[in-house]
């Protein structure tokens, strides 16, 4: 990726040879050499143009000092020996492996680097993937001595702090994203006290184990525990249903009796209000008032109640004579039907 300080090979040799046999036409030996020592100083003028690619930085060093950084774009230096650049990609996400490595799509575990101590002191076996972009090129390039070494290295004590602080069973399950947000503030920090340049946009767990002979009974507890954690969800999901659900029942019954109370108690003012209006008109005028509340009270009664008409005064037989209205009811059939079954 990075370019070294010598400008390429531009082939001399190759472009020289037919300059040389064409100067050699000429009668004036300086003034071909002088020719030459023009077109030669030219290619040498040329050499100093370069690229800088999207997503790069350019850092242009004049004696080996460094004297400035350029954008991307054609850009142009003094041509070796007097200046010299180096290009570094600032925008490409590059990863360091912990614990593992991955040889031609195979990965391939490094025992000596994913076997480490838990807080409970129990041996894990963890792996970790982490992605960092360039933030300052020249403290990448010339602050340390291997950015990249430093980093894996940085990775890997931060790695050991973090689960050297936890249980293993927090470790493997709700503590992971945890322990990852912790590696990675810890990493940065590390990082950023060893001036690397780097800058650390993810640290990310993939394998949380015990080892391979305990293996089997640790992902038992796993799986227990998270079948606790689905009854646990299930339980308030349940309650989550039913109390409010009984509360609005609870409010509904309370709203219900409060209406129910506003009911009576208007309808025991509009009582009271009509019984002191009566009692007021009674003393005004005692004998039409009780004969109105009598009539009142007939027309109330008695359309609800069976009648049976009387006659009156002295009448020869001794059977009390009264007609049956409801039997008339029924109209001059019914009355008919009657006195043919009789």
């Amino acid at each position: 990726m990075y370019e070294g300080n010598r400008p390429p090979d531009l082939g001399l040799n190759a472009i020289l040879e037919p300059i040389q046999k064409f100067l050699e036409r000429w009668k004036g030996k300086s003034s071909g050499w002088i020719t030459l020592l023009i077109i030669i100083a030219g290619i040498w003028a040329l050499s100093g143009i370069y690229k800088v690619g999207p997503g790069e930085r350019g850092i242009v060093l004049t004696f080996g000092k460094l004297t400035g950084q350029t954008e991307p774009g054609l850009r142009y230096r003094v041509p070796w020996p007097v200046q010299s650049r180096e290009i570094v990609d600032i925008a490409g996400v590059r990863r360091a492996e912990i614990g593992f490595r991955t040889i031609r799509n195979q990965i391939h575990t490094v025992p000596q680097e994913s076997l480490m101590l838990s807080g409970d002191e129990n041996i894990v076996d963890v792996q970790l993937i982490v992605q960092y972009l360039v933030r300052d090129p020249v403290l990448f390039l010339y602050r340390v001595r291997d950015g990249q070494k430093i980093l894996h290295s940085a990775a890997e004590v931060a790695l050991r702090s973090a689960v050297g602080q936890n249980t293993i069973d927090f470790t493997m399950t709700e503590g992971r994203v945890e322990v990852q947000d912790r590696v990675k503030k810890y990493l940065q920090r590390l990082l950023d006290e060893y001036e690397t340049g780097l800058q650390v946009t993810e640290a990310r767990l993939l394998v949380v184990d015990p080892p391979e002979q305990v293996r089997d009974a640790f992902h038992d507890v796993v799986r227990a525990w998270e079948d606790r954690e689905r009854l646990i969800r299930e339980a308030e999901g349940f309650r989550e249903e039913v109390v409010p659900r009984a509360r609005g029942e609870a409010a509904q019954m309370v709203l219900a009796s409060e209406a129910y109370r506003q009911q009576r108690l208007i309808r025991a003012q509009g009582d009271a209000a009509r019984f002191l209006s009566l009692l007021e008109e009674y003393r005004k005028a005692p004998a039409v008032t009780r004969e109105r509340l009598y009539l009142e009270t007939m027309e109330r009664v008695l359309p609800s109640t069976e009648k049976f008409i009387l006659a009156t005064g002295a009448g020869g037989s001794g059977v009390l004579p009264f007609l049956p209205l409801r039997g008339l009811q029924g109209g001059p059939a019914g009355g008919r039907e009657k006195e043919g079954k009789r």
